[in-house]
C-alpha cells in the first residue's frame, strides 16, 4: 500500500511541476494577462479541472514556492547555537537558501522567470510586495528572539532590510537595464553577498 501511495505522490509531483513549467513558459512567451488557465492545462497535458486541484489561480502558480523559502530561513534561525551572532545566523540562513536552490534543478528553472514576472506585471506586484514585507517581518522578529541581547527589533529589522531589500533592489535595477531572468537572479545573489560582507565588517569593528 505504501508503494502505491509513493507512486501516486510522485505522479502528483510530476503533474504539479509540469503545470508550473508550462505556466511560466507561456507567461514569458505570451504575457501573464494574455495566458489562460485552459492554455496552461493544455500545455501540461491535463484538464482545467486538474489545474484547479493544484492551484487556485494563475497567481498561485507564481508564488507557489514563496512560503517554503521563508520557512527554511526561519528554521535555521530557530536552531541558533550558543554564541551565535545575528550576522552568523543570517549568513547561515541565506546560505541554506542558496544550497537548497543549488540542489533543486526545478526551482532553479522557475525562480528567475517568476521573479521577473512579479517585478513586471502590475497585477502581481501588490501580492509580491505583501509577501516580501511579511517575510521580512517574520525574519526580523525571529532574529530578535534569537539574539535579544544583541539586537532590538528595530535593529533586527534594519539588518534584514539591508540584506533582503538590497537583493530585491539589485534584481530590479538589473532587470531595468535589460538583464535576463538568470542575470537578475545573479544580481540579487551578488547584492546579498555584498551586504553580508559589509555587515560582517561592521560587526567586527570595536564599539
Amino acid at each position: 500500500m505504501s508503494e502505491v501511495l509513493g507512486l501516486r505522490e510522485r505522479k502528483k509531483l510530476r503533474t504539479r511541476h509540469a503545470l508550473i513549467a508550462a505556466a511560466l513558459e507561456l507567461f514569458m512567451e505570451k504575457g501573464y494577462e494574455q495566458t489562460t488557465v485552459s492554455e496552461i492545462a493544455t500545455a501540461a497535458d491535463v484538464s482545467t479541472r486538474t489545474f484547479f486541484s493544484y492551484f487556485a489561480s494563475k497567481e498561485d502558480v507564481i508564488f507557489h514556492n514563496s512560503r517554503d523559502g521563508v520557512e527554511r530561513v526561519l528554521k535555521v534561525i530557530a536552531e541558533a547555537r550558543p554564541g551565535d551572532r545575528a550576522i552568523d545566523l543570517l549568513t547561515r540562513a541565506i546560505a541554506s537558501g542558496f544550497a537548497a536552490l543549488a540542489l533543486d534543478e526545478q526551482l532553479q528553472s522557475e525562480i528567475g522567470p517568476a521573479n521577473y514576472l512579479v517585478m513586471t506585471v502590475p497585477s502581481l506586484q501588490a501580492r509580491g510586495l505583501l509577501l516580501l514585507f511579511e517575510g521580512q517581518r517574520e525574519l526580523a522578529e525571529a532574529l530578535h528572539r534569537a539574539c535579544p541581547q544583541e539586537l532590538n527589533l528595530i535593529e533586527a529589522s534594519a539588518l534584514v532590510g539591508a540584506v533582503v531589500g538590497g537583493a530585491k533592489l539589485a534584481a530590479f535595477v538589473s532587470m531595468s537595464n535589460g538583464a535576463s531572468p538568470e542575470e537578475m537572479l545573479d544580481a540579487g545573489r551578488q547584492a546579498i553577498e555584498f551586504a553580508l560582507s559589509a555587515l560582517r565588517a561592521a560587526a567586527s569593528q570595536p564599539s
